[in-house]
């Protein structure tokens, strides 16, 4: 789990004032309804909310919180506005299961020329912890001397590669990732078994040509022309979590759509 610093508030209780005033310990400068759903944010992290169950009413965490019904409120409306949580009419507001195939979608906007998810196989070339270089520093935020996973693996269609992935993880955040089964697992199951929320991500579409390794992964000849997909994944903090370059093949008149949310 990570520390106090990159996590969200611990407490499950908001300070309340004395009657002198004086807080019952230190104020967050952040608005109370943020630190209110930083504390909704929390039960979930600490698993004390499970996916795909039902939370109180806005009442009764009203009264358990102590702060109003209108705090309240707006501090579920952030919440469900991050997917942490779903309104459903008539049935009450349920936790989100981020592992789900519904919302790791979010984070996997490769599409076919239809405008559909792709169903495709992920074959793991190889995975291994090293130092961080300074590309891989940048976009992650670390500093020099950092450890890093970097994966490599092979994403295809009827057994047909459509595209190489170039994965790196901070350690700090994955740090029981060993195995070429995690590396298969998407990040949204990765970061939802160690207690991480992911929110948005940000992704760079460019265009280059096969280098050599990669011409031998795609079976392809070397300076056929790709495009680049270059993904950085964040959490609900704004930590940044995965750097995924993806080269996908652009031919036959296929092409593949990023969409951004």
């Amino acid at each position: 789990m990570r520390n106090a610093q990159e996590a969200y508030v611990f407490d499950n209780k908001i300070p309340v004032p004395l009657d002198n005033g004086s807080p019952t310990h230190r104020f967050s400068t952040c608005p109370l309804y943020l630190q209110v759903r930083n504390a909704i944010a929390q039960r979930i992290i600490a698993g004390e909310w499970k996916p795909r169950t039902a939370i109180p009413s806005e009442s009764e965490l009203a009264r358990e919180f102590n702060v109003s019904v209108g705090t309240m409120r707006k501090a579920l409306d952030v919440a469900e506005a991050e997917r942490l949580l779903t309104r459903r009419q008539g049935r009450g507001t349920f936790v989100n299961d981020h592992a789900s195939s519904e919302h790791a979608a979010r984070y996997g906007n490769i599409r076919n020329r239809e405008g559909s998810h792709i169903n495709d196989d992920v074959t793991i070339l190889s995975v291994f912890e090293t130092t961080v270089n300074e590309r891989e520093g940048m976009r992650l935020r670390l500093r020099a001397r950092e450890c890093v996973h970097r994966i490599r693996r092979v994403r295809s269609i009827l057994s047909k590669p459509y595209m190489l992935e170039d994965v790196v993880m901070p350690t700090k955040l994955f740090p029981s990732f060993a195995t070429r089964e995690h590396a298969s697992l998407h990040i949204a199951t990765l970061a939802q078994q160690v207690g991480i929320l992911l929110g948005r991500h940000d992704e760079r579409i460019g265009v280059s040509s096969a280098a050599p390794d990669v011409a031998t992964a795609l079976h392809i000849d070397a300076g056929a022309p790709l495009m680049r997909l270059d993904r950085v994944i964040y959490t609900l903090q704004d930590i940044p979590v995965e750097w995924r370059l993806g080269q996908c093949l652009m031919e036959d008149g296929r092409y593949y759509l990023a969409q951004f949310k």
